[in-house]
Protein backbone atom coordinates (compact mmCIF):
# COMPACT_ATOMS: atom_id res chain seq x y z
CA UNK A 1 0.00 0.00 0.00
CA UNK A 2 1.44 3.24 -0.74
CA UNK A 3 0.47 6.18 1.17
CA UNK A 4 2.63 9.38 1.20
CA UNK A 5 2.92 10.70 4.11
CA UNK A 6 3.75 14.50 2.78
CA UNK A 7 0.45 14.44 1.51
CA UNK A 8 -1.54 14.54 4.55
CA UNK A 9 0.90 17.23 5.92
CA UNK A 10 -1.42 20.38 8.05
CA UNK A 11 1.46 22.68 9.01
CA UNK A 12 -0.91 24.49 11.60
CA UNK A 13 -3.76 22.79 12.68
CA UNK A 14 -4.52 24.90 15.97
CA UNK A 15 -8.05 26.12 13.88
CA UNK A 16 -9.21 22.34 13.14
CA UNK A 17 -11.65 20.95 15.88
CA UNK A 18 -11.51 17.39 16.53
CA UNK A 19 -12.32 14.76 15.66
CA UNK A 20 -12.78 16.61 12.41
CA UNK A 21 -13.10 15.63 9.00
CA UNK A 22 -10.08 17.08 6.74
CA UNK A 23 -10.36 17.06 2.95
CA UNK A 24 -7.67 17.59 0.78
CA UNK A 25 -7.85 19.68 -2.25
CA UNK A 26 -5.14 18.47 -4.32
CA UNK A 27 -5.77 14.53 -3.56
CA UNK A 28 -9.61 15.48 -4.28
CA UNK A 29 -8.86 17.03 -7.67
CA UNK A 30 -6.00 14.53 -8.88
CA UNK A 31 -8.53 11.91 -8.26
CA UNK A 32 -11.46 13.26 -10.06
CA UNK A 33 -9.15 14.46 -12.89
CA UNK A 34 -8.58 10.43 -13.22
CA UNK A 35 -12.18 9.37 -12.97
CA UNK A 36 -12.61 11.53 -16.08
CA UNK A 37 -9.76 10.25 -17.86
CA UNK A 38 -10.92 6.66 -16.87
CA UNK A 39 -14.18 7.03 -18.47
CA UNK A 40 -13.01 8.97 -21.38
CA UNK A 41 -14.32 12.11 -20.90
CA UNK A 42 -16.97 13.80 -18.18
CA UNK A 43 -20.51 12.63 -20.33
CA UNK A 44 -19.65 9.32 -19.71
CA UNK A 45 -19.78 9.40 -15.91
CA UNK A 46 -22.84 9.46 -13.91
CA UNK A 47 -20.80 9.78 -10.07
CA UNK A 48 -22.43 8.70 -6.67
CA UNK A 49 -22.57 11.50 -4.11
CA UNK A 50 -23.20 9.14 -1.51
CA UNK A 51 -19.31 9.32 -0.80
CA UNK A 52 -18.45 13.10 -0.22
CA UNK A 53 -22.38 14.60 0.19
CA UNK A 54 -20.79 18.19 -0.30
CA UNK A 55 -22.25 20.88 -2.33
CA UNK A 56 -18.91 21.95 -2.86
CA UNK A 57 -17.70 18.74 -4.46
CA UNK A 58 -20.80 19.14 -7.02
CA UNK A 59 -19.82 22.18 -8.37
CA UNK A 60 -16.11 21.38 -9.14
CA UNK A 61 -17.68 18.65 -10.62
CA UNK A 62 -19.79 20.28 -12.85
CA UNK A 63 -17.65 23.32 -13.60
CA UNK A 64 -15.32 19.77 -15.53
CA UNK A 65 -18.46 18.94 -17.16
CA UNK A 66 -20.11 16.40 -15.33
CA UNK A 67 -23.75 16.87 -15.54
CA UNK A 68 -25.37 13.27 -14.46
CA UNK A 69 -25.82 12.32 -11.17
CA UNK A 70 -26.57 9.71 -8.71
CA UNK A 71 -27.75 9.50 -5.12
CA UNK A 72 -29.33 7.48 -2.52
CA UNK A 73 -31.93 9.80 -0.48
CA UNK A 74 -34.18 12.12 -1.33
CA UNK A 75 -32.18 14.63 0.92
CA UNK A 76 -29.50 14.08 -1.46
CA UNK A 77 -31.20 14.68 -4.20
CA UNK A 78 -32.35 18.20 -3.17
CA UNK A 79 -28.51 18.99 -2.36
CA UNK A 80 -28.07 18.49 -6.14
CA UNK A 81 -30.41 20.24 -7.23
CA UNK A 82 -29.13 23.20 -4.74
CA UNK A 83 -26.25 23.21 -6.84
CA UNK A 84 -27.71 23.36 -10.29
CA UNK A 85 -27.97 19.96 -10.96
CA UNK A 86 -30.38 19.35 -13.95
CA UNK A 87 -30.11 15.19 -14.05
CA UNK A 88 -30.26 13.05 -11.25
CA UNK A 89 -31.19 9.58 -10.17
CA UNK A 90 -32.02 8.38 -7.01
CA UNK A 91 -30.74 5.05 -6.80
CA UNK A 92 -33.03 3.43 -4.13
CA UNK A 93 -36.01 1.69 -4.74
CA UNK A 94 -38.79 4.42 -3.41
CA UNK A 95 -41.16 2.57 -0.93
CA UNK A 96 -43.10 4.12 1.71
CA UNK A 97 -43.39 8.06 2.31
CA UNK A 98 -40.59 8.15 -0.27
CA UNK A 99 -42.85 7.82 -3.04
CA UNK A 100 -44.16 11.11 -2.16
CA UNK A 101 -41.80 12.81 -1.31
CA UNK A 102 -40.09 11.63 -4.78
CA UNK A 103 -43.16 13.33 -6.38
CA UNK A 104 -42.66 15.93 -4.27
CA UNK A 105 -39.33 17.01 -5.57
CA UNK A 106 -40.50 16.54 -9.23
CA UNK A 107 -42.96 19.38 -8.07
CA UNK A 108 -40.07 21.61 -6.53
CA UNK A 109 -38.04 21.60 -9.10
CA UNK A 110 -39.81 21.19 -12.22
CA UNK A 111 -36.36 22.00 -14.76
CA UNK A 112 -34.74 18.75 -13.23
CA UNK A 113 -34.84 15.49 -14.63
CA UNK A 114 -35.22 13.31 -12.12
CA UNK A 115 -35.44 9.04 -12.00
CA UNK A 116 -35.53 6.12 -9.80
CA UNK A 117 -35.27 2.39 -9.44
CA UNK A 118 -37.18 -0.46 -9.40
CA UNK A 119 -37.18 -4.13 -9.02
CA UNK A 120 -40.94 -4.89 -8.91
CA UNK A 121 -44.08 -4.54 -10.15
CA UNK A 122 -45.94 -3.33 -7.17
CA UNK A 123 -43.41 -0.16 -6.70
CA UNK A 124 -43.74 0.65 -10.13
CA UNK A 125 -47.55 0.67 -9.70
CA UNK A 126 -47.24 2.88 -6.63
CA UNK A 127 -45.20 5.33 -8.40
CA UNK A 128 -47.26 5.50 -11.08
CA UNK A 129 -50.36 6.27 -9.33
CA UNK A 130 -48.27 8.76 -7.18
CA UNK A 131 -46.93 10.57 -10.60
CA UNK A 132 -50.33 11.02 -11.49
CA UNK A 133 -52.08 12.04 -8.58
CA UNK A 134 -53.72 15.24 -8.74
CA UNK A 135 -51.81 16.49 -12.07
CA UNK A 136 -50.06 14.46 -15.09
CA UNK A 137 -46.46 14.22 -14.38
CA UNK A 138 -43.55 12.06 -15.35
CA UNK A 139 -40.18 10.08 -13.72
CA UNK A 140 -37.63 7.95 -15.57
CA UNK A 141 -37.90 4.63 -14.47
CA UNK A 142 -34.34 2.20 -14.17
CA UNK A 143 -34.70 -1.29 -13.76
CA UNK A 144 -33.00 -2.17 -11.31
CA UNK A 145 -30.58 -5.83 -12.10
CA UNK A 146 -28.78 -8.27 -9.92
CA UNK A 147 -25.64 -8.77 -10.80
CA UNK A 148 -24.75 -11.65 -8.39
CA UNK A 149 -24.73 -9.09 -5.64
CA UNK A 150 -27.86 -10.29 -3.92
CA UNK A 151 -28.91 -6.90 -2.44
CA UNK A 152 -31.40 -5.56 -4.47
CA UNK A 153 -32.44 -5.91 -8.19
CA UNK A 154 -34.32 -8.24 -10.09
CA UNK A 155 -32.25 -11.55 -11.66
CA UNK A 156 -31.86 -11.08 -15.51
CA UNK A 157 -34.36 -13.87 -16.92
CA UNK A 158 -37.76 -13.54 -18.04
CA UNK A 159 -38.94 -11.79 -14.95
CA UNK A 160 -36.57 -8.65 -16.05
CA UNK A 161 -37.82 -8.59 -19.31
CA UNK A 162 -41.30 -8.54 -18.35
CA UNK A 163 -40.62 -5.85 -15.69
CA UNK A 164 -39.22 -3.70 -18.70
CA UNK A 165 -41.86 -3.96 -20.86
CA UNK A 166 -44.33 -3.05 -17.95
CA UNK A 167 -41.84 0.42 -17.48
CA UNK A 168 -42.35 1.13 -21.26
CA UNK A 169 -46.15 1.05 -21.27
CA UNK A 170 -47.07 2.40 -17.56
CA UNK A 171 -48.48 5.76 -17.35
CA UNK A 172 -46.40 8.66 -16.20
CA UNK A 173 -42.99 6.52 -16.42
CA UNK A 174 -40.35 7.12 -18.92
CA UNK A 175 -37.65 3.77 -19.44
CA UNK A 176 -34.65 4.97 -18.70
CA UNK A 177 -32.55 1.99 -19.15
CA UNK A 178 -30.52 -0.84 -17.42
CA UNK A 179 -29.45 -0.05 -14.05
CA UNK A 180 -26.69 -2.79 -12.76
CA UNK A 181 -24.47 -2.12 -9.55
CA UNK A 182 -21.80 -5.30 -9.32
CA UNK A 183 -19.66 -3.69 -5.48
CA UNK A 184 -19.00 -7.06 -5.14
CA UNK A 185 -16.62 -7.29 -7.56
CA UNK A 186 -13.48 -6.78 -4.66
CA UNK A 187 -10.57 -9.17 -6.48
CA UNK A 188 -7.34 -7.60 -5.79
CA UNK A 189 -5.38 -9.38 -8.88
CA UNK A 190 -7.31 -7.24 -11.82
CA UNK A 191 -6.83 -10.34 -14.15
CA UNK A 192 -9.36 -12.13 -11.86
CA UNK A 193 -11.35 -9.05 -11.48
CA UNK A 194 -11.84 -8.49 -15.23
CA UNK A 195 -12.69 -12.26 -15.71
CA UNK A 196 -15.59 -12.02 -13.02
CA UNK A 197 -16.90 -8.39 -14.45
CA UNK A 198 -16.74 -10.05 -17.86
CA UNK A 199 -18.74 -13.69 -17.22
CA UNK A 200 -21.37 -11.62 -14.96
CA UNK A 201 -21.57 -8.92 -18.10
CA UNK A 202 -22.68 -11.50 -20.71
CA UNK A 203 -26.30 -12.17 -19.29
CA UNK A 204 -26.42 -7.89 -18.87
CA UNK A 205 -25.92 -8.17 -22.90
CA UNK A 206 -28.14 -10.80 -23.58
CA UNK A 207 -31.39 -9.09 -21.92
CA UNK A 208 -30.35 -5.57 -23.19
CA UNK A 209 -30.24 -7.16 -26.62
CA UNK A 210 -33.60 -9.16 -26.42
CA UNK A 211 -35.27 -6.13 -25.50
CA UNK A 212 -34.04 -4.16 -28.35
CA UNK A 213 -35.02 -6.67 -30.80
CA UNK A 214 -38.38 -6.49 -29.03
CA UNK A 215 -38.73 -3.39 -29.81
CA UNK A 216 -38.07 -1.59 -26.38
CA UNK A 217 -36.20 1.63 -26.15
CA UNK A 218 -33.10 1.33 -23.96
CA UNK A 219 -31.81 5.22 -23.59
CA UNK A 220 -28.77 3.94 -21.20
CA UNK A 221 -27.06 1.05 -19.37
CA UNK A 222 -25.81 2.59 -15.72
CA UNK A 223 -23.07 0.11 -14.27
CA UNK A 224 -20.19 0.17 -12.18
CA UNK A 225 -19.06 0.24 -8.62
CA UNK A 226 -15.41 1.30 -7.60
CA UNK A 227 -13.06 -1.58 -8.58
CA UNK A 228 -15.19 -2.35 -11.86
CA UNK A 229 -15.11 1.07 -12.86
CA UNK A 230 -11.76 1.34 -15.10
CA UNK A 231 -12.96 -2.34 -16.53
CA UNK A 232 -16.10 -1.85 -17.88
CA UNK A 233 -14.75 1.66 -18.97
CA UNK A 234 -12.79 -0.15 -21.39
CA UNK A 235 -15.60 -2.21 -22.69
CA UNK A 236 -16.59 0.73 -25.53
CA UNK A 237 -20.10 -0.03 -24.42
CA UNK A 238 -22.65 2.46 -26.24
CA UNK A 239 -24.43 4.33 -24.07
CA UNK A 240 -22.59 3.36 -21.03
CA UNK A 241 -23.01 5.43 -17.97
CA UNK A 242 -20.40 4.88 -15.39
CA UNK A 243 -21.30 5.32 -11.96
CA UNK A 244 -18.68 4.86 -9.26
CA UNK A 245 -19.02 6.79 -5.75
CA UNK A 246 -15.99 6.42 -3.84
CA UNK A 247 -13.53 7.29 -6.49
CA UNK A 248 -14.10 10.86 -5.21
CA UNK A 249 -12.74 10.87 -1.95
CA UNK A 250 -11.22 7.06 -1.72
CA UNK A 251 -10.45 5.13 1.36
CA UNK A 252 -7.56 2.94 2.79
CA UNK A 253 -10.21 0.04 2.39
CA UNK A 254 -10.30 0.26 -1.62
CA UNK A 255 -6.71 1.47 -2.01
CA UNK A 256 -5.84 -1.87 -0.37
CA UNK A 257 -8.01 -4.03 -2.18
CA UNK A 258 -7.32 -2.35 -5.64
CA UNK A 259 -3.32 -1.31 -6.17
CA UNK A 260 -3.95 -1.04 -10.12
CA UNK A 261 -6.11 2.10 -9.74
CA UNK A 262 -4.30 5.22 -9.33
CA UNK A 263 -6.29 6.93 -6.90
CA UNK A 264 -5.15 8.22 -3.10
CA UNK A 265 -7.25 9.27 -0.30
CA UNK A 266 -8.17 12.74 -0.10
CA UNK A 267 -10.37 12.83 3.14
CA UNK A 268 -9.32 11.92 6.66
CA UNK A 269 -9.92 12.36 10.10
CA UNK A 270 -7.72 15.20 12.41
CA UNK A 271 -7.47 13.49 15.68
CA UNK A 272 -6.12 14.47 18.85
CA UNK A 273 -4.12 12.60 21.84
CA UNK A 274 -6.23 12.89 24.88
CA UNK A 275 -4.34 10.45 26.75
CA UNK A 276 -0.68 9.11 26.68
CA UNK A 277 -0.23 7.66 30.24
CA UNK A 278 1.26 3.93 28.93
CA UNK A 279 4.03 3.32 27.54
CA UNK A 280 3.19 2.09 24.15
CA UNK A 281 -0.66 3.45 23.71
CA UNK A 282 -1.57 6.59 22.76
CA UNK A 283 -5.53 7.02 23.13
CA UNK A 284 -7.11 9.67 20.60
CA UNK A 285 -10.41 11.14 20.24
CA UNK A 286 -11.56 9.67 17.37
CA UNK A 287 -14.02 7.63 18.34
CA UNK A 288 -17.61 5.45 16.54
CA UNK A 289 -18.91 8.99 16.14
CA UNK A 290 -16.17 10.33 13.51
CA UNK A 291 -14.79 7.22 12.21
CA UNK A 292 -16.71 4.41 10.91
CA UNK A 293 -17.54 1.43 12.93
CA UNK A 294 -18.80 -0.77 9.52
CA UNK A 295 -15.42 -2.12 9.02
CA UNK A 296 -13.60 -5.23 11.71
CA UNK A 297 -12.23 -3.90 14.77
CA UNK A 298 -8.93 -3.46 14.50
CA UNK A 299 -9.03 -2.22 10.50
CA UNK A 300 -11.06 0.74 11.28
CA UNK A 301 -8.25 3.59 10.03
CA UNK A 302 -4.68 4.41 8.93
CA UNK A 303 -1.90 6.82 10.28
CA UNK A 304 -0.01 8.05 7.32
CA UNK A 305 2.68 9.50 10.12
CA UNK A 306 2.26 6.57 12.27
CA UNK A 307 1.80 3.48 9.62
CA UNK A 308 3.59 1.59 12.98
CA UNK A 309 -0.25 1.58 14.47
CA UNK A 310 -2.29 -1.17 15.76
CA UNK A 311 -5.55 -0.13 16.70
CA UNK A 312 -6.34 -2.08 20.12
CA UNK A 313 -9.92 -0.39 21.27
CA UNK A 314 -12.67 1.32 19.50
CA UNK A 315 -15.76 2.78 21.07
CA UNK A 316 -18.03 6.03 21.15
CA UNK A 317 -15.16 8.70 21.75
CA UNK A 318 -11.77 7.09 21.93
CA UNK A 319 -9.47 5.49 19.98
CA UNK A 320 -6.53 3.48 21.64
CA UNK A 321 -3.74 2.68 19.26
CA UNK A 322 -0.31 0.52 20.31
CA UNK A 323 2.58 1.91 18.88
CA UNK A 324 6.40 2.20 19.38
CA UNK A 325 6.97 5.73 18.79
CA UNK A 326 4.19 6.69 21.37
CA UNK A 327 6.81 8.57 23.50
CA UNK A 328 7.25 10.98 20.53
CA UNK A 329 3.82 12.11 21.49
CA UNK A 330 2.30 14.53 24.14
CA UNK A 331 -1.13 15.27 25.15
CA UNK A 332 -2.82 17.36 22.46
CA UNK A 333 -0.71 16.67 19.66
CA UNK A 334 -2.64 16.04 15.86
CA UNK A 335 -2.69 12.58 13.43
CA UNK A 336 -4.77 12.43 10.36
CA UNK A 337 -6.46 9.16 10.36
CA UNK A 338 -7.20 7.93 6.93
CA UNK A 339 -10.79 5.92 7.49
CA UNK A 340 -10.73 2.06 5.72
CA UNK A 341 -14.44 3.34 4.59
CA UNK A 342 -15.26 6.92 3.65
CA UNK A 343 -18.55 7.24 2.93
CA UNK A 344 -20.22 6.22 6.36
CA UNK A 345 -17.34 8.29 8.33
CA UNK A 346 -18.15 11.65 6.21
CA UNK A 347 -21.57 11.49 6.89
CA UNK A 348 -20.50 11.85 10.57
CA UNK A 349 -19.59 15.12 10.31
CA UNK A 350 -21.00 19.01 9.43
CA UNK A 351 -18.33 19.89 7.60
CA UNK A 352 -15.23 19.46 6.15
CA UNK A 353 -11.71 21.02 6.31
CA UNK A 354 -10.45 21.78 3.17
CA UNK A 355 -6.51 21.88 3.52
CA UNK A 356 -4.63 22.92 0.47
CA UNK A 357 -0.81 23.43 0.40
CA UNK A 358 -0.69 22.47 4.14
CA UNK A 359 -2.98 25.14 4.85
CA UNK A 360 -6.39 25.33 6.03
CA UNK A 361 -8.25 27.66 3.06
CA UNK A 362 -11.85 26.29 3.57
CA UNK A 363 -14.41 24.81 5.08
CA UNK A 364 -17.65 22.49 3.09
CA UNK A 365 -20.91 21.89 4.52
CA UNK A 366 -21.60 18.02 4.83
CA UNK A 367 -25.39 18.95 3.60
CA UNK A 368 -26.41 15.85 1.95
CA UNK A 369 -25.51 13.87 5.72
CA UNK A 370 -29.35 14.55 6.82
CA UNK A 371 -31.76 12.11 5.80
CA UNK A 372 -33.96 15.66 5.14
CA UNK A 373 -33.67 19.10 4.16
CA UNK A 374 -36.74 20.48 3.13
CA UNK A 375 -38.98 17.50 1.41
Amino acid sequence: MKVDPANYQIDDASQIYSPGLVLFKELLMNNLNEIVRIAGGPENLRPHCKTHKMPAIINIMQDMGIRKHKCATVAEAEMLCETGAKDILIAYQMVGPNVKRFVQLIDKFPDVKFATLVDHPTSLERLSEALQSGRDRTAGIWLDLDPGMKRTGIGLGDDANQLYEMICSTPGIEPAGLHWYDGHHRQSDPDERRTAIETAWIPLVELRNRLLLQGFPIPAVAVAGTGSFPILADFGEPNLQLTPGTTTLYDIGYLEDFPDINLQPAAGVLTRVVSCNRPGFLTLDCGHKSISPDQPAGKRCYFPALPDAIERGHNEEHLVVETEFSEQFSLGDSLVALPRHVCPTSALHQSAHVIEGGKLVDRWPVAGRDRMISI
